[in-house]
């Protein structure tokens, strides 16, 4: 859909931000609502590249972001090619460390995917930075005589995750404890390059956030700001951002479209109209209109359906969210299969019961065994007779139909549908 550069609903862009419930933590609020009113400031958001590929709990930031920039800011897209060397301290064990190898070619995924969500043209244009750049440089002496000597243990050991960890049996070590003091160095590089002076984050990381405030007072003089947006849960208090146990991630071959999509799809109602203000570009009133939708209609999923569309569309783009749609449609009966490509059928038809089958006569009721569809030849029998047997989408009415090598889809597949809803795929090889 297309985005809002304002809201006219709200007075300023803090505000909005408010009302979205982007704003968890922040440094002085007052100051921070002048400063984003003001003329165009310089802010950043770092990625660390600890897998393949952001996820979502990372499109919260992406899509801060980019709400920033719209309203005429100039956004600094960080990927940390040093501190995804060391990772940042998680509240239950210590990292696995990945090689340099890993970390270099994982900073070029993630740097591919935060600019597609920023604009590199204009006089607010984006640029991307990777902290490697200033860190590999610096010596260990020269890093301790500088930065270091500006941090006090006892505040460092007072961060949340920090003091969580040291109460563990686990421990912490002195590479993930110094972490704090890379993301501060981070901040005062960016001050010092850009005039960068808002940080944004997970409320999560809001002693990383500070350190950098911190470093930033005590080396310049100055006052710079952080901004922490809230952590994901839902209504229930469960964790955001699983399907089916595994993180939802933005990179196609790792969630694919269709699973994006069917995420957003089955998000419940009590959480919908939430997930509409952090994740969409919609605006106030296209928002209560589809909460209202919600308490009056909820059985049309009107919300859900503009959330699921908008969100894959941001992050795949608009055509590949309309072949997904298409995909869920074809399904059961209200689209043409064969135009589906093999990938989105592959990812539409992921989650069915699968048989592979051996290319020769492939009988009706044969199939509908194989495929789990029946228990027994009989059954598949009466299935047939009773009209509830499907191939593609197309009602098979004699026990005896054989299945021609012509109606494989990509020349090695078969949708079989019991009655309306019941469904599973045939893979001939």
């Amino acid at each position: 859909m297309t985005e809002q550069q304002n809201d006219s609903s709200f007075e300023n862009l803090w505000q909005e931000l408010k009302w979205r419930g982007l704003i968890h933590v922040s440094t002085d609020e007052a100051e921070l609502e002048k400063l984003l009113a003001g003329a165009p400031i310089t802010y950043y958001c770092g990625f660390d590249p600890t897998a393949p590929s952001l996820h979502l709990g990372n499109l919260v930031q992406l899509l801060t972001m980019r709400r920033l920039q719209l309203a005429g800011h100039r956004p600094i897209g960080l990927v940390g090619g040093s501190t995804g060397l060391v990772g940042d301290p998680r509240p239950s064990a210590e990292r696995t460390m990945n090689t340099k190898e890993t970390v270099a070619e994982w900073v070029g995924y993630l740097q591919g995917q935060v600019e597609r969500f920023l604009s590199f043209e204009g006089d607010n244009a984006a640029r991307m930075v990777n902290n490697l750049d200033w860190t590999a440089p610096m010596s260990a002496i020269d890093f301790l005589r500088d930065v270091g000597k500006h941090f006090r243990v006892g505040t460092m050991m007072k961060k949340d995750v920090v003091a969580s960890r040291l109460n563990s049996d686990e421990g912490i070590s002195y590479a993930e404890f110094s972490y704090q003091v890379l993301q501060g160095m981070d901040y005062l590089q960016l001050f010092r390059d850009h005039q960068c002076v808002l940080q944004t984050g997970g409320s999560d990381q809001w002693g990383n956030l500070t350190s950098g405030t911190e470093l930033i007072r005590k080396v310049e003089g100055k006052s710079v700001h952080a901004i922490g947006t809230p952590l994901i849960t839902n209504a229930d208090g469960t964790k955001f951002g699983k399907s089916e146990g595994n993180a939802v991630w933005l990179d196609p071959a790792m969630t694919t479209p269709y699973a994006m999509y069917q995420f957003w799809l089955n998000t419940t109602d009590a959480d919908v109209v939430d997930r509409l203000k952090v994740f969409t570009f919609r605006n106030r009133v296209d928002i209560d209109r589809l909460a209202e939708s919600v308490e009056s209609r909820p059985h049309l999923r009107e919300a859900q359906r503009a959330l699921a569309f908008d969100v894959t569309s941001l992050v795949h783009g608009v055509d590949a969210t309309e072949k997904v749609i298409a995909a869920s449609a074809a399904l059961f009966g209200q689209g043409d299969l064969a135009e589906l490509d093999e990938n989105t059928l592959l990812a539409a038809t992921a989650e069915l019961p699968t048989a592979k089958v051996d290319a020769g006569a492939l009988g009706i009721i044969d199939l509908l065994v194989a495929s789990g569809l029946s228990p027994s030849n009989s059954a598949a029998r009466r299935t047939v007779a009773e009209g509830g047997a499907y191939v593609n989408n197309q009602k098979v009415a004699d026990p005896d139909t054989i299945v021609g090598s012509e109606q494989l889809l990509h020349g090695r597949f078969l949708l079989l549908r019991r009655g309306k809803r019941t469904l599973a795929t045939v893979e001939i090889g």
